[in-house]
């Protein structure tokens, strides 16, 4: 089914790399991984100036390319080279939409963060030579890939900033989760997956996008009527409704639902602990590289105290709460002083010796 959403001209220029055929860690395979990635900057002679991005969940390379990389910003192309991969099953690398045979929509096989990081590691490693990153940093799903990268290949990895997101899923956020997949899966055209057009889904993508209005953004982001400041294009919002029907379900409903469903279903098994029998003590325990986990103030679902219990076991490490009144969408980057705050965190970590 084609889905103009997931085009370089929706989603901005990106390149393919081929990974092979890709054994995954809860079996079977992905025939002819392709990651999709975008570059900014260029790699030095040393290749010591290297920053991985991983995506979160329905995001994409390009909401970090206009909301945190630029000249004068931490992550400044004329410093660094920085690499923004797309996770597998995100729409432009390897998805249920874009595959074929045995692996296409409903029958597309489970992939785990640690998939991710390993098909990360080999694009690095065969595309670009990398050995090393100066710095590894991603929000909510891409945190869940932060700590990943950290845990399993430490020697990698000398800085990471993991952003709302934690490093084992916790039962609330597996629960949360599960009402999200269910809002699309109840949908009479879905049909287990098989559907012919996107307007089959749409109920269910609408009632997802819904339930993320509700606890992706905060108490206080409805209360103060935050989303009046927010423009997109020329475009304002007059009223609740408004936003609600013309910015979060408008950007949903235009997304594959196997997508969405794929990384859901990693999303609620991310868990470092299982490199270490479930210890996740010993498993943060492993992690060397200096780092800042960042939670925001407002984050329903990763709320601070969640990632502080984890910080206090990572060694050399730093807590540094971001503040927003937008809650975990405050990723997105709607408010100056939250930018402010990652990219004064960010200039932090990476002036650090290590």
């Amino acid at each position: 089914m084609q889905n103009d959403f997931y085009t370089p001209e929706v989603q901005g220029a990106y390149e393919l790399h081929d990974i092979g055929d890709f054994d995954l860690e809860e079996g079977g395979s992905i025939p002819g991984l392709q990651l999709a990635y975008a570059t900014y900057g260029e790699l030095n002679e040393a290749k010591d100036n290297a920053i991985l991005i991983p995506t979160w969940f329905s995001g994409t390379h390009q909401t970090w390319e206009l909301a945190y990389i630029g000249p004068g910003r931490a992550l400044d192309p004329s410093r660094w080279f920085i690499v923004v991969v797309n996770q597998i099953g995100n729409g432009l690398s390897t998805s249920p939409h874009n595959s074929t045979g045995p692996i296409a929509m409903s029958k597309f096989p489970k992939v785990r963060i640690g998939d991710d990081v390993r098909a990360q590691r080999q694009l690095l490693v065969d595309r670009f030579g990398i050995e090393r990153l100066a710095l590894v940093v991603g929000g909510s799903m891409g945190a869940q890939q932060t700590y990943e990268w950290a845990v399993r290949f430490p020697e990698m990895v000398l800085r990471a900033a993991p952003l709302a997101g934690t490093a084992q899923n916790t039962p609330h956020d597996f629960l949360f989760t599960k009402t999200l997949m269910d809002a699309i899966t109840s949908d009479p055209g879905f049909q287990g997956g098989e559907y012919s057009s996107h307007t089959e889904v749409a109920d269910g993508l609408r009632r997802h996008a819904d339930i993320w209005a509700v606890l992706g953004l905060s108490t206080e982001f409805w209360k103060t009527e935050f989303w009046r400041g927010i423009e997109v294009g020329d475009t304002r919002f007059a009223t609740t409704e408004d936003f609600l029907e013309n910015f979060i379900e408008a950007v949903f409903l235009q997304m594959d639902p196997n997508a969405l469903l794929t990384m859901a279903w990693k999303w609620q098994r991310g868990d470092v602990a299982r490199h270490t029998g479930g210890d996740l003590a010993q498993a943060l325990g492993r992690i060397t590289a200096k780092t800042f986990v960042m939670p925001i103030d407002e984050d329903m679902f990763f709320p601070p105290r969640d990632c502080a219990a984890e910080q206090a076991l990572i060694p050399n490490s730093e807590l540094r709460t971001l503040p927003s009144v937008c809650g975990h969408f405050g990723l997105f980057g709607f408010e100056q002083s939250y930018l402010a705050e990652v990219d004064r965190n960010l200039s932090d970590l990476l002036e650090t010796p290590v």
